[in-house]
């Protein structure tokens, strides 16, 4: 797996370069800014990318800019982006374009290299991987005339966990429910946030994007 970092802090560059290393990844390119950033994606046409979303030159939101532009020009580039803090608006302006093969993680998170590395390959893999911290935040900010506010507390609880990226083995686990009851679950979340079998989108990654860009 080809991955390209961009962060602008030299010590967690370079932390995140060994770690990645260290769990067989090939990192083709590790640079400090948002344009060497796109840049080295144009010239390796990585399978991932690991942004922050705060790079110079002001330390905003050059990161998240980038790793959007990263993905129109390249689609279907996987991109996982870390932040020092919950920025909500962030995260839904990456999963804008779509919710498939995206991350946004904590940087706390980074130490925990097995989690962060599973993370990493589930995003590479086409899922998402949220944030718990960043789910129960937005959890709290929900709207009274939010359609998700029509979901049962467990079925509040499945899409949360469902939020992060995990499939419904993990979910299951994770809530300490049977399959057949996650199965259940998440067909009652599709019917209640009017999301049809017909469509032509994903109804999970619909679920998540919908539960994302409403909070």
């Amino acid at each position: 797996m080809r991955i390209v970092i961009a962060e602008d802090d030299t010590l967690l560059r370079e932390g995140l370069n060994l770690v990645l290393r260290g769990e067989g990844f090939d990192v083709v390119a590790s640079v400090g800014g948002p344009e060497e950033f796109l840049a080295a994606v144009a010239e390796h046409r990585p399978d991932v990318a690991v942004v922050d979303v705060r790079m110079p030159p002001t330390h905003t939101d050059e990161g998240i800019k980038a790793a959007v532009a990263a993905r129109r020009a390249q689609p279907g580039l996987a991109v996982l982006v870390l932040s020092a803090y919950v920025e909500q608006s962030f995260a839904t302006d990456l999963l804008a374009d779509g919710a498939r093969s995206v991350g946004y993680l904590l940087k706390e998170r980074v130490g925990r290299v097995d989690a962060f590395v599973e993370a990493l390959r589930r995003v590479a893999d086409g899922g998402t991987a949220i944030d718990p911290e960043v789910v129960a935040q937005l959890f709290a900010q929900r709207r009274a005339d939010d359609p998700v506010e029509r979901l049962t507390p467990r079925e509040k609880e499945v899409l949360s966990v469902m939020a992060e990226g995990l499939g419904n083995t993990a979910i299951a686990a994770r809530l300490f429910i049977t399959e057949n009851a996650v199965h259940k679950h998440i067909r009652n979340i599709f019917l209640k946030l009017d999301l049809n079998p017909g469509d032509q989108t994903d109804r999970r990654v619909a679920a998540v994007l919908h539960y994302l860009e409403r909070a």
